[in-house]
């Protein structure tokens, strides 16, 4: 998942950064950093959901032992990457309020 992000980060911000002067572009990488962020939490909550579906099918013996363990595996992966990206983010705005103006 985070190479994702990197890679959506990346390919929109590079466009933005000479475009405008560094008002725009600021406005740009923001906007864009949220979309990314959104995409990200949005493909957790898909990948969660799915490994819910899955849980189900196999109750009513749709789906077999294996396709469960792994929905859930990739969603217990994505949320622990999501939580990772999430303390990364709290420690910086921590950093930077803390910084003297």
């Amino acid at each position: 998942m985070i190479e994702k992000l990197s890679a959506i980060a990346a390919t929109r911000i590079a466009p933005a950064a000479g475009a405008g002067g560094p008002a725009a572009s600021s406005a740009a990488v923001a906007s864009d950093f949220a979309s990314a962020l959104a995409q990200g939490a949005g493909n957790v909550a898909d990948q969660v959901s799915e490994a819910d579906r899955a849980a189900m099918s196999a109750l009513s013996g749709q789906t077999g032992p294996r396709e469960v363990a792994e929905a859930v595996m990739t969603a217990e992966q994505s949320l622990q990457t999501a939580i990772a990206v999430r303390d990364k983010l709290v420690n910086a705005f921590l950093d930077i309020s803390r910084m003297q103006i």
